[in-house]
């Protein structure tokens, strides 16, 4: 037979068929979307590439096609044409909307995946039941049409072009199970790749050989589906292919008798996730809104370790959770840190002002000016008697502070100590731990 001399061009005339754009390229042949000029509507062609066709290769084409003609059913993309037009062998099927594989670039909810699966194993388990066996089931070769109507395509044709690509030395394991790249095929090969699409359906990621378990993205899944419906998938994607489903229509059988339950089970799931997220995003909008307003006042720049609330240096409490400060874990804007509660010190302070404790041998004689001193101490024999808003103790005498310290632009006090507090936002009080009055836990 007479060889095309050129690749296939866009706009170009084959027969009856106009080539409008290039869908897709495999190892084997090249997809096209092409105008049916006398029935007037899109179909897609497969074009085999032309090192791979031969005399043996058509003649098992020929009796692939024949045999693929023969499954009548509503998840078996039927086969339009199959001729030779100007030297090409031209496959034509009707044109999807996209494939599979296609749709798995986004999110696929639990219950789609669970009707894709079901409409893919409908598909194969009537192969079956005729004694064929696909070979080569990918997410490349579902066609999703209107209606998420799936379709499994290249029955026959996919037989051929895995073995001849086999033959030629190229390809790779994909979605073949270990038996059939052995050159072992059955049922159960196909029941394999089944599992592995589905089980990319369900967690986004594809396991790869040597297909351990659990493979990757098993605790997404374990989180958020039915117990059975993971141990479904887990065994069809078994390396030992007598612990897999003998066929599709017993895997079909499985799938639809825990369906109804996994779907119950998600969306329980589904449920309890979208109150956590709403609870998280009304806290996320709680304080965002808080900095904004009392921020830059309180310097609540640094986060509790248990519940993520912004909480300022100074503070011995979180007053978003209560969970307990006595050490400050975070940076510090002073140039030391108190040996016992690690909160910022200026080099001229002879105590900690946060934490009580012996005092500190002072390195300098220098006093430094700040803009944070803002009230004095209460003791007349004071060295200096400035105070920073919220200190417990003065840094120059050790004197307990007995001032209440307030917070600017906000008239609320704690009920147990009495010293300031944002009741609108906190639930606790920063300074001694209790529950803020007519505040929830």
């Amino acid at each position: 037979m007479q060889q095309p001399v050129e690749p296939i061009k866009i706009r170009q005339q084959l027969g009856k068929y106009k080539i409008e754009r290039r869908l897709g390229q495999g190892g084997f042949s090249i997809v096209y979307q092409a105008m049916d000029t006398i029935e007037g509507v899109r179909v897609a062609l497969k074009i085999p590439h032309r090192r791979y066709i031969n005399r043996e290769t058509l003649e098992e084409f020929r009796r692939e096609v024949r045999l693929a003609a023969q499954l009548k059913h509503p998840n078996i993309l039927p086969l339009k044409n199959a001729e030779f037009i100007q030297g090409y062998f031209v496959v034509a099927f009707p044109l999807g909307e996209r494939t599979l594989g296609e749709r798995l670039q986004h999110r696929v909810s639990l219950a789609t995946a669970l009707e894709y699966a079901e409409q893919m194993l409908q598909a194969t388990a009537y192969a079956h039941l005729h004694h064929i066996i696909h070979c080569d089931i990918k997410p490349d070769n579902l066609i999703l049409f209107p209606d998420k109507r799936l379709m499994l395509t290249d029955f026959g044709i996919a037989k051929v072009a895995v073995r001849t690509i086999r033959a030629s030395g190229s390809g790779t394991v994909g979605y073949i199970a270990p038996e059939q790249a052995m050159g072992k095929p059955s049922f159960r090969s196909d029941v394999f790749s089944l599992g592995l699409i589905v089980y990319r359906m369900l967690s986004g990621s594809l396991p790869e050989y040597p297909f351990e378990w659990p493979p990757p993205g098993y605790d997404r899944i374990r989180r958020r589906l039915d117990p059975e419906l993971i141990q479904l998938v887990r065994r069809a994607i078994d390396v030992d292919p007598r612990k897999r489903f003998a066929d599709a229509g017993k895997m079909l059988a499985a799938l639809q008798r825990v369906k109804p339950r996994a779907l119950r089970y998600g969306s329980k799931r589904a449920m309890q996730a979208s109150k956590t997220s709403r609870g998280r995003d009304w806290r996320t909008m709680q304080r965002r809104q808080f900095l904004q307003q009392y921020g830059s006042t309180l310097q609540t720049r640094y986060k509790c370790s248990k519940c993520d609330g912004p909480v300022a240096e100074c503070m011995q409490y979180c007053p978003w959770c209560s969970v307990p400060r006595p050490v400050h874990t975070d940076q510090t804007t002073y140039p030391q840190r108190c040996p016992r509660c690690s909160r910022g010190m200026k080099l001229d302070w002879t105590f900690c002002p946060w934490c009580f404790g012996p005092g500190f041998e002072v390195q300098t004689v220098r006093h430094f000016s700040d803009s944070r001193y803002i009230a004095k101490c209460s003791n007349s024999k004071c060295a200096r008697k400035l105070l920073m808003p919220f200190m417990r103790y003065c840094p120059w005498c050790h004197r307990k502070i007995r001032r209440k310290w307030q917070i600017p632009d906000c008239a609320e006090r704690c009920g147990s100590c009495g010293w300031g507090v944002v009741g609108t936002f906190w639930s606790y009080c920063p300074w001694c731990g209790k529950t803020l009055l007519g505040r929830n836990k």
